[in-house]
């Protein structure tokens, strides 16, 4: 079968691309390799698909359904690997070839190929009423907050957020009129990294349709770009779940007000911690947004952090 890359990663990674950079261009070679490497058989690539990986659904040799997912390097994939072989399957898809995060993962199986579980890629928490969903979503993100393993290579909260600060204040220095959410935005991380909780794994861009149907569990999350420091960090993207429909609403506000008190009660986080977070990252995001030229974008998540 042709493995083309969906419009949405080529336009996703296109974004992000370094000067030079031809994953894309030697993606479908990539993913026959590893389709027969494992004695695989390729059903379809699942489409629209994600914006940093080509997800292809599988069959194993005995006919198991499977999932292969192909990342660029930039995307983390063995981060995610570490990550998903430390949880274990417990509230996460589950690695189909956990043998191949030793020496064969970076050798002859190939960097950034993992081979997962089959979930239901159609069916994530997001197709469930508002309120049901975000139970949902913050009860399967409550199992993955766990001690994250000794000697770990994870990245930190702080060594991520340091990035994005400093892509921040270029943002601002180009966009005047966003001057002053992002001065907000890099003063609450200050003072929220001056003094954090004890650190955790987390998923690290955990939302509703990370949160997929499963067989073996009712939602297990997938994705994940795993980072370890304080709950509050990963929760803080939950927050603006739908954050169109809330823009939309008169009310709009005063519901992410409340859903703020919400989630930070229900898995008990401090709230101003969690505000905090919230309108960093979604500063952040906006900021990103409007450099890469998704305006739309930029101005729904710009108007979400001025309520917080």
């Amino acid at each position: 079968m042709a493995f083309e890359a969906p419009r949405r990663l080529v336009r996703a990674l296109g974004e992000t691309a370094p000067g030079g950079d031809d994953w894309l261009a030697r993606l479908p070679e990539a993913a026959e390799r590893a389709v027969a490497l494992r004695g695989l058989s390729a059903e379809r690539v699942q489409v629209p698909g994600g914006r940093s990986s080509l997800v292809v659904l599988v069959r194993e040799a005995d006919g198991t359904p499977a999932v292969l997912k192909l990342a660029p390097r930039r995307a983390r994939p063995e981060s995610e690997r570490a990550a998903l072989a430390h949880w274990g399957g417990l509230g996460a898809v589950q690695l189909r070839d956990e043998a191949a995060a030793g020496e064969g993962a970076a050798g002859e199986r190939g960097e950034g190929v993992l081979l997962l579980e089959r979930l239901h890629p159609d069916v994530s928490v997001r197709s469930l009423p508002e309120a049901k969903a975000l139970l949902e979503a913050a009860g399967a993100l409550r199992r993955l907050w766990v001690e994250p393993p000794d000697g770990h290579l994870f990245e930190t909260v702080a060594e991520r957020t340091g990035r994005q600060a400093e892509a921040m204040r270029a943002g601002a220095a180009a966009a005047p009129e966003v001057a002053s959410l992002v001065d907000a935005a890099l003063g609450a991380r200050e003072e929220l990294l001056a003094g954090p909780p004890p650190a955790r794994l987390l998923h690290g861009t955990f939302r509703q349709s990370k949160v997929l149907a499963g067989d073996r569990m009712p939602w297990l999350a997938v994705g994940p770009d795993p980072v370890v420091g304080e709950s509050a960090f990963d929760l803080a993207r939950l927050v603006r779940d739908r954050v169109e429909d809330l823009i939309a609403q008169p009310s709009g506000a005063s519901t992410t007000r409340r859903r703020v008190k919400r989630l930070a009660e229900s898995l008990e986080v401090d709230q101003e911690r969690l505000r905090g977070w919230t309108l960093f990252r979604a500063v952040e995001s906006g900021v990103r947004a409007r450099r890469v030229g998704r305006e739309k974008d930029a101005e729904l998540l710009l108007e979400f952090a001025g309520w917080l």
